[in-house]
């Protein structure tokens, strides 16, 4: 009997990941040129998957006629991208210069008490990953913390809690 319920649960998530391969070779097929379109087809494949696994990102290399090694070096080098799963909302505090002279790190410190979790990590219930990002070019609000694409800037240590409560 549990050996039927794991094998429907391996079934369904099989079919939902072939329909998620679906989805994105029809966007990759509908663009007009291909050369290029790189970092637009990982906006997509990442939406559509949540991350850029490692076969997600060999599927888009071969659909481009690139390497992996060269899609595997888009997605490290950029913050947005992820190769590993995150949760529903992404917390980023800015740690560069301008952020970390007005006080990002005790922002960072307040966030991994509240939530658990270190910098990089994401909580038990999947609902938050919290990232330190060099910068997300806002200096003249420093510090800044963006949830997801909101930023939020000149943030307080005890702000936190009400800028999370609107997500």
């Amino acid at each position: 009997m549990q050996h039927t319920k794991l094998q429907k649960k391996n079934d369904r998530q099989q079919v939902l990941a072939g329909e998620k391969y679906e989805a994105l070779q029809q966007f990759i097929d509908q663009l007009e040129e291909k050369e290029g379109a790189l970092i637009h087809v990982l906006h997509k494949g990442q939406e559509i998957f949540g991350y850029l696994p490692r076969d997600v990102q060999l599927y888009i290399a071969r659909a481009l006629g690139l390497s992996g090694a060269k899609v595997y070096g888009v997605v490290s080098f950029y913050n947005y991208f992820t190769d590993k799963p995150r949760g529903e909302k992404l917390i980023n505090i800015c740690t560069g210069t301008a952020c970390f002279v007005k006080g990002a790190n005790l922002l960072m410190e307040e966030l991994e008490e509240k939530l658990k979790i270190k910098a990089g990590g994401t909580t038990e219930d999947g609902k938050y990953t919290l990232n330190a990002v060099r910068c997300v070019g806002a200096c003249g609000l420093a510090p800044v913390v963006m949830v997801d694409d909101k930023v939020y800037g000149r943030v307080k240590p005890g702000e936190l809690e009400e800028i999370l409560n609107q997500h």
